[in-house]
């Protein structure tokens, strides 16, 4: 069974309230793109399975706690990028790989144009980055698609969200944990989040 998380912290109110100003240019929007990423991070990242090891202090030995699992990170392009670091910074030893899909704007169905993840990406723990959560399409084929490269423990972040397409990702891949900063009110008619802050990779690379 899913769990979904919606955060509706604080501090992810704060910096996405600054990312929708029409007024934010793409280098804080970046900034605030990663630091939302790491915030949410923490939180997705409570269960990951650890393991005792035995480490000496200054003062003596001791038995504690270290991560145990591979991580891997996976956005989808290219919005996906913008989280990277902002996990990265919690996880500087994950490995890295690549999700190319693209909208099409008449059906809005997902179509998959690249693909590049680690070779032993079955092994880790996935986390799966897309800023934006419309109708769900791109997420849930990502999701399928890194399920035929043999990933059994994946988790997907967005920043933002609408029921639509938590629902998607949900029905199609129950046993994914689904992590959104916020949920927004609905979808315009070309699929598009509103309020929203509108394209994420424009405003994150500049593009428009």
């Amino acid at each position: 069974m899913s769990k979904v998380t919606i955060f509706n912290h604080p501090l992810i109110t704060h910096k996405i309230a600054i990312m929708r100003d029409v007024k934010t240019g793409s280098k804080e929007f970046r900034e605030l793109v990663e630091e939302v990423a790491m915030l949410m991070g923490y939180e997705a990242l409570r269960d990951i399975e650890t393991v005792p090891v035995e480490v000496q202090t200054p003062m003596a030995k001791t038995t504690t706690q270290m991560i145990a699992k591979d991580l891997a990170i996976v956005p989808i392009l290219r919005a996906g990028l913008g989280m990277v670091n902002g996990i990265l910074a919690l996880m500087p030893t994950a490995k890295v790989g690549h999700i190319g899909l693209y909208r099409d704007h008449d059906t809005l169905e997902p179509k998959e144009y690249y693909c590049k993840l680690p070779e032993d990406i079955a092994e880790r723990e996935v986390i799966l980055l897309d800023p934006m959560l419309a109708t769900g399409g791109s997420a849930a084929a990502a999701i399928t698609l890194l399920k035929r490269k043999g990933c059994k423990n994946i988790k997907l972040m967005c920043i933002l969200g609408v029921q639509e397409g938590i629902d998607k990702v949900i029905t199609a891949h129950p046993d994914v944990s689904v992590y959104v900063g916020l949920k927004d009110e609905k979808l315009n008619e070309i699929g598009y989040i509103v309020p929203g802050l509108g394209d994420a990779g424009d405003r994150i690379f500049g593009t428009k």
